[in-house]
């Protein structure tokens, strides 16, 4: 996939701006701190995911005093045009469309504008809460297959549909409230345990590039292998068959208000040389792990699809040294990549175009690179 046009108004600092990258090869978005780089990338990866990569609400991506902001993108792939446009709404509901078209769901959105994105934010991905780590698998998931990368909103349909049904009963397990928790838990067994199988398929599969791309990293200042490896493991938050670990939990539940096992619950347990990466990996070998495991996805993604996903490399000079940085990009494939930098790019590597920030014209115009 390629992004041909993106034109921003009234989103983050730009009150209106157009910018068109090249359409194969790496565009660099130079600039200082705080001159809007990042907002480019961010306003393409909602379109692709729907959410902030900078884990920014959707009222802080509106500009001080408007009430809405507009993300619209035009994208070509081998055999089809996208029209993406977004609406965030500071007051109301927001909405994406594809197409003109309503984009329904993960998939949807992912086929028209699928991303892969580096940024000095994924440090959570390795030593931050579970749900980073979830959302890493069901992103790609949403990527690779079209079934399973919808079971994510069905899943959270179901358990937003019983955790209020747990509230409403106030403690209380009457009657009335277990014959509603049997329907709710025989659809969140059926759907969780799909979701759950198609995740500990993934991460078993992401784990040889994972590794490939850590050894990559690690080593390169060296010139040598590193000698660590790296290991994912899915972990339930149950044992045994979903079903029954939910009949079991129920009475904790209602107590509780709140579902407390499921997909929802589980995590990826990344290892470094058969060390907790979170706890014991230091903060250069988890900057490594967390570039290595979005390479490992965009690898993945790229072999077994037709998708290629656009590639989002937010500020990653500055996480790492020359060496690194050079190992980096010549893991990536030679397809489209936005790539911002307040830095100096390393000597020897290959851009399309170099694009000052402030040459952006607020007005719609396209600066030079």
């Amino acid at each position: 996939m390629s992004l041909e046009q993106l034109e921003l108004t009234a989103f983050r600092s730009f009150a209106h701006v157009r910018f068109e990258p090249e359409p194969q090869g790496t565009t660099v978005i130079a600039g200082p701190n705080g001159s809007g780089k990042t907002t480019l990338l961010e306003a393409v990866a909602y379109l692709g995911t729907q959410r902030s990569f900078r884990g920014a609400p959707r009222e802080v991506m509106i500009k001080t005093g408007d009430d809405r902001a507009v993300v619209r993108a035009s994208l070509t792939g081998r055999d089809h045009h996208f029209l993406v446009e977004a609406e965030l709404v500071a007051a109301g509901r927001s909405r994406i469309q594809v197409n003109r078209q309503p984009a329904r769901d993960r998939r949807t959105l992912a086929e028209a504008v699928p991303v892969t994105v580096f940024s000095p934010e994924d440090l959570v991905v390795v030593r931050g809460a579970p749900s980073a780590r979830r959302d890493l698998l069901d992103d790609a998931l949403a990527l690779l297959d079209p079934k399973a990368g919808t079971l994510r909103d069905e899943v959270d349909r179901i358990l937003r549909q019983r955790t209020a049904l747990l509230r409403q009963s106030s403690g209380r397990l009457s009657d009335e409230v277990a014959v509603t928790l049997d329907v709710w838990d025989e659809r969140l067994a059926e759907a969780g345990a799909r979701l759950i199988d198609a995740r500990e398929r993934l991460s078993a599969d992401l784990e040889p590039f994972v590794d490939a791309s850590y050894q990559v990293l690690a080593g390169a200042s060296g010139g040598l292998e590193a000698p660590d490896g790296v290991a994912l493991e899915y972990r339930r938050s149950f044992e045994g068959e979903l079903a029954v670990a939910l009949a079991g939990a129920r009475l904790d539940d209602v107590r509780r208000g709140v579902s407390t096992l499921g997909p929802h619950r589980d995590d990826l347990q990344v290892s470094l040389a058969g060390r907790d990466a979170r706890l014991q990996a230091s903060q250069g070998e988890q900057r490594c792990i967390a570039l290595a495991l979005r390479l490992a996805v965009h690898h993945l993604v790229t072999e077994r699809t037709a998708l290629v996903p656009i590639l989002l490399l937010d500020d990653v000079f500055s996480e790492l040294d020359p060496a690194r940085s050079r190992a980096l990009l010549g893991e990536l494939p030679s397809t489209q990549a936005l790539l911002t930098t307040a830095v100096p790019i390393p000597d020897g590597v290959a851009v399309a175009r170099i694009l000052d920030i402030r040459s952006l014209d607020g007005g719609g115009g396209v600066g030079g690179g």
